[in-house]
């Protein structure tokens, strides 16, 4: 009786050992899960606040100004205003390029990206519209900026558009040679233009953005919110796991930042590069009019860089990046990564330009296997993410 006595209290004491141990384990366990969690969540807010935010204010203004130049041009053309209006477009335009690493979302949703950035423009519809003076009336009027957003294809609105008013072999026009119509038609363009900027602002931003460019979305009834709910895309990617985002976790949070990323990554080495290089389309050139180009391109890898390494130039802040989180799951994939996008701007950089003229330099092909190859590390640094978290 005595030695099943002491045998039933060492029973109990093995099991009180192992739930203490279990207990010990579980509480480990969840103390991880809190601080990774907290960790994307810095790394989202970071995202959001010194990539998304900033970019999206930044092209919004630029093209505020830009209408605004424009206005002025046609009211009283000068060398000095279109000197001006070109500088105010190269300055939306490098915004525009450094947002394309994160075109899921608003800009995608709402068609905005090409609506305001295909190309090449098409001349000759362009030349009938020049013809059709009854279109020109519209798009005169106080609403021709809605009127050319409306009725006017993507393949004569956005940034190429206005690019080809004022641009011609990499140079601003002279000014005698801009007629009283084309100023009208790029006034029209470039508030719709702006109009579709603002949009992805306060899509983004919600109520943090500014009361004018809020006012003029309402004005426009234009949506900017996520599947029409009260979530702005900003709210949207920081309610991760929350009821009500598209987001489940914040893991598919921080993989769809490398989405973007691998997205413009292969499409600046496979389309914008590569269409004409190999031969596929030789007109499909971006930016031809300003000789942008290679700018152009340079801007779309800094976008990555920018989303990937926690903000943009200035405000960046590594250890709350997809970069750190990266280190901790595989540091030579990080690497790997790094060492691309480096790699992808130094070629781009070392290409022959303008590129219109030298699409079949060697220089080209380099570029365009290394915007690929970055694709290819991101593509590996997404697939790790989403293994480690499984």
């Amino acid at each position: 009786m005595k030695k099943l006595f002491k045998n039933s209290l060492l029973f109990a004491a093995i099991a009180l050992l192992s739930f203490s141990m279990t207990s010990c384990g579980g509480s480990n366990d969840e103390e991880k899960e809190e601080a990774d969690k907290a960790l994307k969540t810095a790394i989202v807010d970071q995202y959001l606040n010194h990539t998304i935010f900033p970019t999206y204010t930044n092209l919004a203004n630029a093209t505020d100004d830009l209408v605004a130049q424009l206005k002025a041009l046609k009211e009283n053309p000068t060398q000095d205003k279109l000197d001006k209006a070109c500088e105010i477009f190269l300055n939306a335009r490098a915004w525009w390029e450094k947002s394309e690493a994160f075109l899921f979302g608003a800009a995608s949703d709402f068609g905005i990206d090409p609506h305001i950035d295909s190309w090449p423009l098409d001349e000759t519809a362009f030349m009938t519209l020049m013809n059709n003076h009854a279109m020109l009336e519209l798009l005169d009027a106080e609403d021709g900026d809605v009127v050319a957003g409306e009725q006017l294809g993507n393949a004569l609105l956005g940034f190429h558009g206005i690019e080809y008013i004022l641009f011609e072999n990499g140079a601003a026009k002279k000014v005698n040679s801009l007629t009283d119509d084309e100023l009208i038609y790029a006034v029209a363009v470039s508030g719709d233009l702006r109009n579709r900027c603002v949009q992805l602002e306060v899509s983004w931003k919600g109520s943090s953005a500014s009361k004018e460019h809020q006012d003029l979305m309402e004005e426009l009834e234009f949506n900017t919110t996520v599947n029409s709910s009260s979530n702005s895309y900003g709210d949207n990617m920081r309610k991760s796991g929350e009821a009500g985002s598209t987001y489940v976790t914040f893991t598919e949070a921080l993989a769809a930042i490398i989405d973007g990323c691998i997205d413009i990554s292969d499409e600046v080495g496979t389309s914008k590069i590569g269409k004409p290089h190999t031969g596929e389309d030789i007109h499909y050139v971006e930016s031809p009019y300003s000789y942008n180009s290679i700018t152009d391109f340079h801007n779309n890898i800094i976008s990555v860089k920018n989303a990937y390494m926690g903000g943009n130039e200035g405000e960046r802040n590594e250890s709350n990046s997809v970069h750190n989180y990266m280190t901790t799951i595989d540091q030579k994939i990080d690497s790997e990564v790094l060492s691309a996008i480096e790699n992808a701007l130094t070629k781009i950089n070392n290409m022959a330009a303008p590129f219109v003229n030298n699409i079949n330099d060697p220089t080209a092909g380099e570029a365009m296997e290394a915007c690929v190859t970055l694709s290819e590390k991101l593509s590996n640094a997404k697939t790790a993410l989403i293994n480690y978290n499984r």
